[in-house]
């Protein structure tokens, strides 16, 4: 028997013929044939082939097809030479009517049925591992000598005809600092699977414990390692289990078939990828092109000049535009707040920077199908109504959003607003909360305009939302603001009191996850409304978001216009809505007229 010493370098096919013979005692072909593709394996009737060459095409993460054989080829010539798929993996599994029967080292036994049966080869992430390694990135189970960690999970595959099945991945630890180059390095190789579907929390794939792997082995982490999810050939294992055909064959999870083909014939998937972190509870992090970063990062550059001269810069920090546009990417539901009553003498106090930001952001929520509502005032109910029904009206939003208002009743009045029976450890109503130009709490409990003012009396106490939203695993927020006393501030507060007039004392102490700074409020809901558009755009980023599953999906536009946002203005002084600065009914916000600044900001920003 060969011991796996010097396998690394033989060629493939001598190591199928050394398979071939049974001459080889390890369990699998990882690290074996370095450079050269695997693939896995699946063997089915011809009448069910067609339904899942579908299945495969539509799900081409998992299941990137190689090669379709004729029924009753035992060769694949196309991926190598000399080949016999009867006795040319390590270990088979049979299936019958769905239920795994049995493992066999040879299938020759099998020869007549075979000849009315289909092979086919898919792609396999061990085919990744060498350029992984190239990129100075330890393979953790090669390293322990052992299979990789396969593991079901919650997420479904597009279903085809009979073919039907829960995503299956395989886990790689990598260690943090090496989560760019990890992801860098197999980007390109779609026929292995391509770039990561997941980096991070095993919880949001709906897996339980890493120590418990459905195939394969355990893998130990290494200090500051971090669980890295490729989609796994072994999908199609699950999905043969599914279809119940009477008999069904497939390589044994890690046996894979070893082939000629070189990594340097796979295709391109498109775009120089970054890892950006989104959240540290549940651990996630999330995938985007160079491209779309820089140009959201232009955006943030963009919405950060300071037209009023009141010194934002030292509040701005790079790239918290960036990061809340990849959180709000991966919200299903979003709960936005805005409401500044700066003009406590007057009916309604409202100013107008906030809601049009507000409804910029609803809306790209809205065309990318995701929930989202708004909370606000008590007393300005009414008054959002009528906005949120000029906005449906002018066409702004597709269709109206919830309204709601928070009082404190209570002790657990937060949690039992955001999770259902006020329980954390449930899931929560909301994935994402958004402050807008929305009055913050400063560090004595009161709330204060700009002029140092006191409003107390005419703000609810929305911010205990975001600092219950601190508690709840999986809750990330955002604050929008443009003086240091908006909802979310509270993470430059130290700034805001050296540098702003008034600072020390208008400060919001609350703080958000990601803080937005803009020179005018609404300019950065633009901004994260743009921001979404680029994301979903972004092939790298479109991709990791439906785990490689399905195909491109490109959403309606929903962006900001000149015109539109024009109107809503106008409204907004119908509805008797204020100029932040300077209290006038004209069409101007804080106190800057909309034509030649905010609108040339608008164009600037498409």
């Amino acid at each position: 028997m060969l011991l796996t010493g010097g396998l690394k370098s033989l060629f493939p096919h001598v190591l199928r013929r050394i398979i071939r013979y049974n001459r080889l005692s390890v369990s699998n072909p990882s690290g074996m044939a370095e450079g050269c593709e695997q693939a896995s394996v699946v063997i089915l009737h011809k009448s069910l082939a067609d339904d899942f060459e579908r299945f495969c095409r539509a799900n081409d993460g998992p299941l990137p097809l190689l090669h379709r054989s004729e029924p009753g080829d035992w060769k694949c010539p196309s991926l190598s030479r000399d080949s016999d798929i009867r006795t040319d993996c390590l270990q088979y599994r049979r299936y019958e009517h769905g239920a795994y029967t049995g493992s066999l080292k040879s299938l020759e036994e099998y020869s007549e049925q075979l000849k009315d049966m289909v092979t086919f080869y898919l792609g396999c992430s061990f085919s990744f591992e060498k350029a992984v390694q190239n990129a100075g990135i330890p393979i953790r189970n090669i390293e322990q000598k052992c299979n990789v960690s396969m593991y079901k999970t919650s997420v479904p595959c597009c279903s085809i005809s009979m073919f039907h099945c829960n995503l299956v991945v395989t886990m790689r630890p990598i260690p943090e600092s090496k989560l760019g180059a990890a992801v860098l390095a197999t980007s390109e190789l779609k026929e292995a699977h391509g770039a990561p579907i997941h980096i991070g929390d095993p919880g949001l794939l709906g897996i339980q414990d890493l120590s418990k792997p459905d195939y394969g082995d355990p893998v130990h982490f290494h200090p500051g390692d971090i669980p890295v999810f490729w989609a796994s050939g072994v999908t199609g294992v699950e999905a043969i289990i599914n279809c119940r055909a009477p008999l069904a064959f497939t390589h044994s999870p890690g046996c894979m078939f070893i082939t000629d083909q070189k990594n340097d014939n796979v295709r391109a998937s498109g775009g120089v990828p970054q890892v950006h972190c989104i959240s540290r509870d549940p651990l996630h992090f999330s995938i985007v092109s160079a491209e779309a970063a820089q140009k959201i990062k232009t955006l943030e550059t963009l919405i950060g000049i300071d037209p009023g001269e009141r010194a934002i810069a030292h509040l701005r920090r790079q790239g918290e535009l960036l990061g809340a546009c990849l959180a709000l990417s991966h919200a299903g539901s979003v709960l936005l707040t805005t409401g500044f009553p700066t003009h406590f003498s007057h009916q309604p106090p409202e100013e107008n920077d906030g809601p049009p930001g507000a409804l910029a952001i609803a809306a790209a929520l809205q065309a990318l199908e995701k929930r989202v509502a708004v909370v606000t005032d008590q007393r300005a109910v009414d008054l959002h109504g009528k906005i949120i029904e000029e906005a449906v009206r002018l066409g702004i939003l597709k269709k109206p959003i919830p309204l709601l208002s928070y009082q404190r009743e209570g002790a657990n009045s937060a949690l039992m607003f955001l999770c259902e029976n006020g329980n954390p450890e449930r899931p929560s109503r909301y994935d994402h909360l958004v402050a807008i130009e929305r009055a913050g709490m400063a560090a004595d409990g009161n709330y204060y305009n700009s002029r140092k003012v006191n409003i107390k009396h005419l703000v609810d106490p929305i911010d205990e939302l975001f600092l219950a939203a601190q508690t709840i695993p999986g809750v990330t927020t955002t604050g929008v603001g443009d003086g240091g006393n908006e909802l979310g501030m509270g993470k430059v507060k130290d700034a805001v009191k050296k540098h702003i007039k008034n600072g020390d004392v208008i400060a919001c102490d609350v703080e958000a996850d990601f803080t937005v700074v803009a020179g005018v409020s609404n300019w950065g809901g633009y901004a994260l409304a743009c921001g979404l558009h680029v994301l979903r755009r972004c092939p790298a980023h479109e991709r990791y978001q439906r785990r490689a599953l399905g195909r491109p999906h490109t959403p309606p536009t929903a962006l900001p216009a000149v015109p539109k946002e024009e109107k809503l203005l106008r409204a907004l002084v119908q509805l008797g809505v204020r100029s932040g600065k300077t209290a006038s009914l004209e069409l101007e916000v804080d106190g800057l007229p909309f034509y030649n600044t905010h609108s040339l900001i608008i164009e600037e920003l498409l």
